[in-house]
């Protein structure tokens, strides 16, 4: 069986984070291992608080699981502060690692800031040049870049720009834009365009998260990039049409609909 790692922040409410990408590694038939960053106080309508792990602990975690397990895969997701990022990147550079996928969360639905303005440069510094693939949304591709992004060529600007940062691929993510969603792929000399039909639910937590593990499902599988990212999004397309409420606010996507299906559960 396949193993990948997300090294990511815990949601408590299970929609997004590390608790979505071990749904996710668990409804594409791998075995998922986890290196918790930060503990969140989340729910359907926001963040309420965060706690960073220590560097120690988090160094700990990594160190604990490629000494003794082969991993296929990593993700990374919420990494909030400087000094967190610089052990991840420190850590994991003594290890071959393959399939790396970044996911550079920022700001959360609500508005809560993930990452912390002063560690935008550490994450452009040292966890990008060791990605596979980055997959900012178009908010996160602005900060990344310092430039406005309000259609297609601005996405193309931007992917350009962002892989001048060193990762091999550049994944921007569309769904933001005012017009058809696009995802635009980069591989420094060709451009892919991923098209998706809008979906009209509000239950999209953790969407970012899953579709980054996803791919690095995918990629573990040892599909190529290009599609590894077309069965990730077929993947949470689905995941985002059958989504459901389980509060008050944004609901979480269906990680387990496909299989639930076929067990003739649903």
């Amino acid at each position: 069986m396949k193993k990948v790692l997300t090294i990511a922040g815990s949601d408590s409410c299970g929609g997004a984070g590390i608790q979505a990408d071990l749904k996710t590694f668990s409804a594409h038939g791998l075995f998922g291992m986890s290196v918790i960053t930060a503990v969140t106080a989340q729910n359907t309508q926001g963040v309420f608080g965060v706690q960073d792990i220590s560097t120690e602990l988090i160094q700990k975690q990594i160190e604990a699981i490629f000494d003794d397990i082969s991993v296929d895969a990593v993700k990374i997701g919420m990494v909030s502060i400087t000094d967190t990022i610089k052990t991840i990147a420190e850590t994991l550079s003594r290890y071959q690692v393959k399939n790396l996928v970044i996911d550079p969360v920022m700001v959360s639905k609500s508005g809560y800031h993930l990452l912390q303005p002063e560690a935008k440069e550490a994450l452009i510094r040292y966890l990008l040049p060791m990605a596979r693939v980055v997959t900012p949304n178009i908010p996160e591709a602005e900060v990344i870049t310092g430039m406005k992004i309000n259609h297609l060529e601005d996405m193309k600007k931007a992917a350009v720009q962002i892989y001048q940062m060193k990762p091999e691929y550049v994944l921007i993510k569309g769904g933001h834009l005012e017009e058809e969603a696009i995802d635009l792929l980069y591989d420094g000399q060709d451009f892919k365009y991923y098209h998706s039909q809008r979906i009209d639910t509000k239950n999209t937590h953790g969407t970012g998260c899953t579709l980054s593990s996803a791919i690095a499902s995918n990629l573990a599988k040892e599909m190529s990039v290009a599609d590894a990212i077309e069965a990730a999004k077929a993947y949470i397309s689905v995941a985002i049409k059958q989504s459901f409420s389980i509060g008050k606010g944004v609901g979480p996507t269906h990680h387990f609909y496909e299989l639930y299906k076929k067990a003739g559960l649903i």
